[in-house]
């Protein structure tokens, strides 16, 4: 994992800053907003996740490359994104969603275990690194965020982060990045694809 994981973070930074782009669009920003909207959501994870393990500075301020990535992709956004009908980027938006989410819960809780963090933690700070980015653009584009909605989101990020960190422990360190992916992913896209949804709280009289 420890040689792939540079890769595969900045993999899920570009397909989630093209999410945080992709709102921007459907929100008729301007370049800036496109920018903003794609860095938030690309490095805002990430930045919590280094906060809560203690790391200073965060990464993207050492090696900025991160911040480029959000930068450039929005921007080429901005200019591709009146190719996708209405419809097409929403759809865009959650299967990229997913990708960035399956993407960053396994980078995150790798992140956290090559920290020294225990088992419990690397598999919540996995989580935290996949949501709070989203978590970010949806509030900046007056949306509620997806991670606090019925969709099953959060859960599938919190199954992919537990098989990495199992997997990572008790199995094999090369395959952990593997199951993070898959579970994630696997979960998010049966969820999309078959409207999956947990139970909301009723009004309870009495």
């Amino acid at each position: 994992m420890t040689a792939l994981l540079p890769w595969l973070e900045w993999a899920g930074i570009a397909v989630f800053a093209l999410t945080g782009a992709l709102v921007a669009a459907r929100k008729q920003m301007d370049p800036f907003g496109f920018a903003l909207l794609g860095t938030v959501t690309g490095i805002g994870g990430g930045t919590l996740r280094d906060v809560l393990l203690g790391i200073r500075p965060v990464t993207w301020i050492i090696d900025p490359t991160a911040v480029v990535i959000c930068a450039a992709v929005a921007l080429a956004a901005f200019f591709t994104a009146h190719l996708f009908e209405r419809e097409n980027r929403a759809r865009a938006i959650l299967w990229a969603d997913a990708v960035g989410l399956a993407l960053f819960t396994a980078t995150g809780a790798a992140r956290a275990l090559d920290a020294g963090a225990p088992a419990i933690s690397a598999v919540l700070l996995g989580v935290v690194t996949a949501t709070f980015g989203g978590i970010i653009r949806d509030i900046l584009a007056g949306d509620v965020p997806l991670a606090l909605r019925r969709d099953v989101y959060v859960t599938a990020s919190l199954a992919g982060a537990v098989a990495f960190v199992a997997v990572n422990l008790w199995i094999s360190p090369d395959l952990d990045d593997l199951a993070g992916f898959t579970t994630t992913f696997a979960i998010r896209a049966l969820a999309i694809r078959g409207n999956w949804s947990l139970p909301t709280y009723g009004r309870r009289d009495g």
